[in-house]
């Protein structure tokens, strides 16, 4: 089911398939490093399927066969953007030495973020849109906590361009490993991030790097209308609640 050379990325549209992404491209950008990838259909439920599972036992996206190491498997989306880092990154130019300081830095958001902002965030989204029936204090709770995570990371950018590294920081995997949820605000019912001004210049820097863009567009082109956007979610929904819906 997959590439039998080189890096083979399974993954959907969603933040933690677009942290993937987003890397891999950077990397193509700075290393001329290349992959292919696989769309996965919730609809279809291909992440359920016994092949699938073998590379993800947990059954989500996205999952990364690599090819160049004997087909090594790797989930979870932090963990690939590590895995990445250690074997493709050799420069160090989106991450820092293992040793450092900045190192554990870096490991300090990734886990702030892969264990506070996307579960809160994503349970946010999910009453919000997903629901089959509004509960106004899952909603509120979901969302105050996501909010009050955006205040941490806006608290963190004060003065800096980034999360991790000296100075003003450097761009890296504990960027790319949140920004792809950040950027998506408007699912949680905020129309602007105006209360968070140092979040929202450095959600604007990342957006303007055209890897980013690049990887946004994998495995399927982004989104660009808030009305593409609005149908996108009417579809998921419909498919969420209907009998056979689950992921």
């Amino acid at each position: 089911m997959s590439e039998s050379k080189g890096l083979h990325l399974y993954t959907a549209g969603t933040p933690n398939g677009h942290k993937v992404s987003i890397y891999l491209e950077e990397l193509k950008a700075a290393y001329g490093i290349d992959y292919t990838f696989q769309s996965i259909s919730f609809q279809k439920l291909e992440q359920k399927e016994p092949w699938f599972l073998e590379i993800n036992p947990n059954g989500r996206i996205p999952a990364l066969v690599d090819h160049n190491r004997g087909g090594f498997k790797v989930f979870e989306s932090a963990a690939i953007l590590l895995y990445l880092a250690e074997h493709y990154d050799k420069e160090r130019k989106f991450t820092f030495d293992p040793v450092s300081d900045d190192y554990s830095e870096a490991l300090q958001w990734i886990f702030f973020a892969h264990g506070g902002v996307g579960p809160m965030q994503g349970q946010a989204g999910h009453f919000i849109h997903f629901a089959p029936e509004k509960i106004p204090y899952g909603i509120k709770r979901y969302q105050d906590e996501t909010k009050r995570l955006y205040s941490v990371l806006d608290t963190r950018l004060a003065g800096r361009e980034w999360l991790a590294g000296p100075g003003k920081g450097k761009y890296s995997i504990a960027d790319i490993n949140v920004w792809p949820w950040v950027k998506s605000y408007t699912l949680i019912g905020l129309e602007t991030l105006d209360e968070f001004p140092n979040l929202s210049a450095w959600v604007e820097r990342i957006k303007a790097r055209p890897s980013v863009q690049e990887g946004l567009d994998v495995p399927t082109p982004a989104p660009k209308t808030k009305e593409e956007t609005e149908a996108r979610l009417a579809a998921a929904k419909a498919w969420m609640n209907a009998p056979q819906g689950k992921n």
